[in-house]
């Protein structure tokens, strides 16, 4: 059967891993280092200022700690900031992997001849990392990330990119990411098909859903193979 779909762009975060589950499980962990540590505030206020610093500098800015201690504590106690980001760390190694079924889809991916990548608003070097961590580094061909572009999704550039790198026409391209404007609205815009990933919608997130109109919803990773015969087999 000719396959109508030759390339699969995946968002990562939420999309092929519980990003935002285990961003939450990292700054509790780092939050109880920082008190056993002398920091002198509730674990409640310091986990909802740490995640408004976060609202403010971005969910991947990684010198939060600091901008959170200077805040709180008007000063850097390095050892307060040293504690809690190897706490963060140790936790992120723990509980870092792909949501159940992830691994089997990749290699069933793989093994029928389709193109993977991923495409990111994250940077490169994180993304990377991201999905050596997770095992999964071996099955994606590039990746495109905010260094390369300068630009968030839904920004047109973004996916115009990954459309240019993977070499082929946009109704050939499947995407699937969970950001109901940033993923199934940027990429619709530039003629890709999009496929939402209902299984890592973020709460705050989901006033979005009623503004976007997915050509395919999937609540589990592994439906995407199901949409995937639909789409070959017409």
């Amino acid at each position: 059967m000719k396959k109508v779909i030759k390339y699969i762009f995946f968002d990562l975060d939420n999309t092929l891993v519980d990003f935002m589950g285990i961003k939450k499980m990292c700054c509790s962990a780092a939050v109880d280092a920082m008190i056993k540590e002398g920091l002198e505030m509730s674990k409640k206020d310091a986990m909802k200022i740490l995640f408004e610093l976060y609202e403010n500098y971005g969910i991947e800015y990684d010198k939060i700690f600091q901008k959170f201690l200077i805040r709180v504590m008007k000063k850097i106690d390095y050892k307060i900031l040293a504690r809690a980001v190897y706490e963060y760390r140790r936790v992120q190694l723990r509980h870092l992997k792909p949501y159940p079924g992830v691994v089997h889809l990749m290699k069933k991916l793989k093994q029928e001849g389709y193109k993977l990548s991923i495409v990111s608003d994250a940077p490169s070097m994180k993304v990377w990392l991201r999905l050596f961590e997770t095992g999964l580094a071996e099955y994606f061909d590039f990746v495109v990330a905010f260094d390369e572009t300068r630009q968030k999704k839904p920004s047109r550039g973004v996916f115009r990119l990954a459309v240019k790198k993977a070499g082929c026409k946009p109704h050939e391209i499947l995407f699937v990411g969970d950001d109901p404007m940033r993923d199934v609205n940027g990429a619709k815009a530039v003629g890709i098909k999009t496929v939402f990933a209902l299984y890592g919608l973020v709460p705050k997130y989901k006033k979005y859903v009623k503004s976007i109109s997915p050509d395919y919803v999937i609540r589990r990773p592994s439906e995407l193979l199901d949409v995937l015969k639909r789409i070959n087999g017409g």
